[in-house]
C-alpha cells in the first residue's frame, strides 16, 4: 500500500499537552493542558474509562490525584465542577484554558501508567484528557524529562511523530486525533535498544529491565522473521508493511507475561528467564511463549488495530464497545500467533502440535463451553472474561482458545474443500483490503456483526454458514479429529508428548477441582461442575489438610492421589474459612488429554498449511 507522510500538518495546534515524571519517587505525572479555543458554552474533559485491547472499564480517572484549571490570560483559577466519574465541566472562559492535574502511576502493566525512579511508561488513555467536541483536531505533546541529574540518561521510546523532538528524545511530538494520540504508548528511561528492518521498515524492540548476557542477535534475528513472514501474509505480493515504523516496548520482570496491541507498536510484558542468554543455555517452552507473545501483538498491527469490528469504528471512551466478533479478532489471533512460529521455523511441528493439543484438552475440559458460545463470551467479555470468579470455567468459554480451534477447523475446512487452493490466509486478506488496508486515516467502516460468513464465500469461494452457525454461535465443539485427517495428522487420547511419540495415557484420578500453592497449602481454585469435590459437598476456597488420614499440602497431593484409581473413595478433611469438614470422596477420571501426530512423509496438504506452499502451486485471491 502506498506510505503516507508523516510531516507534520500546518501550525496552529488547537490542543497542547505536557506530561512531566515530576515526582517519579512519589509515581507521580503532571500534565498540562492548554485548549486554545474551548467551548464557549463552556468545555468539557474527559479520561477514558478503557483501553482498547482491553475489555474492562478500569477506571482511570480513579488515579488522578490533584486537578485545576485557569485562563491563561488572566491567571484567574476556574472551578472544574466534576459531573461523572470521568468527566469535568469547565465554565466558559475568554481565551487559552489550562487544565493542570496530576497522575498516579503505578500500574506495573500493559494497560494503565507506571513510574519510579528506573523508568515511565503510560498509555495516552490514562494520563491524557480528552477535550469533548475537538477530538478530530491535531493534538501536540511536550514529553518533559524528569528533574535532575539523576535522570539525565533517560530516552524517549515511542511512534508518536516528532516535531522538535529528535528520534529518542524528550521535546514536542503530536497526533493527528485524539483516538491517534492515546494509540502510542510511551516508554522513559535508560532502556535498551535493538534494531531491525523488518521488508524495508524500520522496527525497534526497546527493553526496559535487567536483562544480563542477553542473546541480543538471537532475539533480533527471531523477532525480525515473525514481521516478515506477517507482512508478507497480508501483502504477498508488495510485502507492504501498513506503518512506516514499529516500536516493541518491551519490559523484564522477574516474573510476568502480557501484551497489548497499537496500530504501530505494542506494549509487553515478559519474564527474564525467557530471554535466550549468550551460554547457549535454552529457555525453551519460555522463549516460544514470548516469540508467541511478540507475534500475537504484531499480527494485531493488522487484526483488530486497521480491520476493526464495526462497533468499534471509532471507540466510544466513555463506556463499554459491545462485539460479538472477538472471537475473529482475539481467536484468530490466537491461532496465527504459533502458526508463524511454525512457519519461520521457530517452532518444531511436534513442538506445534503439542500446543494444539493442550489448548484442545483445555477447552473441552472446560464446561463453560457447553453453556456459552464465543460469540457470547465476546458480547459479555467486560463483565464474564475479564472479571473471572472461581465459578468462570463452569460458566464462561474463552473466545481465545475456542476462538483459535475455530480459526483452525475453518481454516482445515478451508483448504479441504478447495482441495488447497484456498485457506483462511485469503480470507484474511480480503478483511484486509476491504476493511483494513485504509483505515488510518479514513476511518472507513469495521467488519459487521453478520458479515464474515459472506466475506469467507467471497474469498474462498467455500460456504461455512453451518460452521460458524454451531462453533461460534452455538456451543458445538469443533470437530478436530475428523478435519485432521485429511492432512496426515492424528488425534488420539493421551497426554502430548514429542509430537505423540513416547506419549502415555494419565492414571492419576481426578478430584474434579483445580488445586493452587498458597503458603503450601492445598486450596481449592474452581470446583468443576458435576465433579467428584462438588459432589462430595467441597467447594472452591476449601483447604485440604488429610486424605485418608494423611496430611495433604499443594506438594504432595498428587503424589497421594497416584496411589489410587478411578473410582476408588477416599475420605477428606478440610478447612472452609475456619470450620472443620469431614466428606467422602469418589475420585473421577483423569482429565481429558490428547496427543496429535503427524504421519511420516510430506503430505502436501499438511505442507501448504503450516508451512509455504510452491509458489507455482499458489492461487490469486479472487
Amino acid at each position: 500500500m502506498k506510505k503516507k507522510s508523516r510531516m507534520a500538518p500546518s501550525d496552529g495546534a488547537t490542543l497542547h499537552y505536557r506530561i512531566e515524571p515530576v515526582l517519579p519517587k512519589a509515581h507521580l505525572f503532571e500534565i498540562t493542558l492548554e485548549i486554545t479555543h474551548p467551548d464557549p458554552q463552556g468545555q468539557k474533559l474527559a479520561l477514558p474509562v478503557w483501553i482498547p485491547g482491553s475489555y474492562l472499564v478500569r477506571e482511570f480517572s480513579r488515579h488522578i490525584v490533584e486537578i485545576g484549571a485557569h485562563e491563561s490570560a488572566r491567571k484567574r483559577p476556574i472551578e472544574l465542577v466534576k459531573l461523572d466519574k470521568n468527566t469535568w465541566q469547565a465554565p466558559p472562559a475568554s481565551g487559552t484554558l489550562v487544565v493542570v492535574y496530576k497522575v498516579y502511576a503505578w500500574d506495573l502493566s500493559v494497560r494503565a501508567a507506571h513510574l519510579d525512579e528506573t523508568h515511565g511508561f503510560f498509555n495516552g488513555t490514562s494520563v491524557f484528557l480528552r477535550v469533548v467536541g475537538q477530538e478530530h483536531l491535531r493534538h501536540e505533546v511536550t514529553l518533559a524529562p524528569p528533574p535532575g541529574k539523576s535522570y539525565q540518561g533517560w530516552r524517549v521510546a515511542t511512534t508518536l511523530a516528532e516535531l522538535d523532538a529528535k528520534r529518542y528524545g524528550f521535546g514536542r511530538y503530536w497526533a493527528p486525533s485524539y483516538d491517534a494520540l492515546v494509540d502510542h504508548p510511551v516508554e522513559l528511561g535508560s532502556f535498551q535498544l535493538l534494531s531491525f528492518k523488518a521488508s524495508g521498515v524500520p522496527h525497534e524492540l526497546a527493553i526496559t529491565g535487567r536483562v544480563p548476557n542477553l542473546d541480543v542477535e538471537r532475539v533480533r534475528r527471531d523477532v525480525k522473521a515473525i514481521c516478515e513472514e506477517q507482512i508478507r501474509l497480508f501483502e504477498p505480493q508488495t510485502s507492504a508493511a501498513p506503518f512506516q515504523r514499529y516500536v516493541f516496548l518491551l519490559t523484564v520482570l522477574g516474573e510476568g507475561y502480557g501484551g497489548l496491541e497499537h496500530r504501530d507498536s505494542t506494549a509487553l510484558i515478559c519474564a527474564r528467564d525467557a530471554l535466550p542468554a549468550l551460554n547457549g543455555r535454552d529457555p525453551g517452552d519460555s522463549y516460544a511463549s514470548f516469540l508467541g507473545l511478540v507475534s500475537h501483538e504484531y499480527f494485531h498491527s493488522w487484526n483488530v488495530k486497521r480491520i476493526k469490528p464495526q462497533r468499534f469504528a471509532p471507540y466510544d471512551f466513555d463506556q463499554e464497545n459491545y462485539t460479538s466478533l472477538l472471537w475473529i479478532f482475539e481467536g484468530f489471533t490466537s491461532y496465527y500467533d504459533d502458526l508463524i512460529l511454525v512457519r519461520t521455523q521457530l517452532l518444531p511441528v511436534e513442538r506445534y502440535l503439542q500446543t494444539l493439543a493442550k489448548t484442545i484438552a483445555e477447552v473441552q475440559n472446560a464446561s463453560g463451553r457447553l453453556k456459552q458460545s464465543v460469540s457470547e463470551s465476546s458480547f459479555d467479555a467486560w463483565i464474564k472474561y475479564y472479571r473471572q470468579d472461581e465459578n468462570s470455567a463452569n460458566a464462561i468459554v474463552s473466545y481465545y482458545k475456542k476462538g483459535s480451534l475455530i480459526a483452525l477447523g475453518l481454516d482445515l475446512t478451508i483448504r479441504a474443500a478447495s482441495a488447497g487452493k484456498r485457506s483462511l490466509d485469503d480470507v484474511m486478506r480480503h478483511l484486509w483490503r476491504r476493511y483494513g488496508q485504509d483505515f488510518y486515516p479514513q476511518n472507513v467502516r469495521g467488519l459487521g456483526e453478520d458479515e464474515f460468513v459472506q466475506l469467507v464465500l467471497d474469498s474462498t469461494g467455500v460456504d461455512v454458514t453451518r460452521e460458524v452457525r454451531q462453533w461460534a454461535y452455538g456451543t458445538t465443539d469443533v470437530p478436530l479429529e475428523a478435519l485432521f485427517k485429511p492432512f496426515g495428522v492424528a488425534m488420539n487420547p493421551g497426554a502430548p508428548g514429542n509430537g505423540g511419540r513416547g506419549a502415555t495415557k494419565s492414571t492419576r484420578p481426578s478430584l474434579g477441582a483445580r488445586v493452587t500453592s498458597e503458603g503450601g497449602l492445598a486450596r481449592l481454585a474452581t470446583v468443576s461442575d458435576g465433579g467428584p469435590a462438588q459432589v462430595a459437598g467441597l467447594s472452591a476456597g476449601d483447604v485440604l489438610i488429610a486424605l485418608d488420614g494423611l496430611r495433604v499440602s499443594a506438594s504432595n497431593l498428587d503424589t497421594l492421589l497416584e496411589r489410587y484409581s478411578a473410582g476408588h473413595a477416599i475420605d477428606i478433611h478440610a478447612f472452609r474459612r475456619d470450620e472443620l469438614l469431614e466428606v467422602r470422596l469418589l475420585l473421577g477420571s483423569p482429565p481429558l488429554q490428547w496427543q496429535l501426530s503427524a504421519a511420516p512423509g510430506r503430505r502436501r496438504l499438511r505442507q501448504a498449511w503450516l508451512g509455504q506452499a510452491p509458489a507455482a502451486n499458489r492461487q490469486p485471491s479472487p
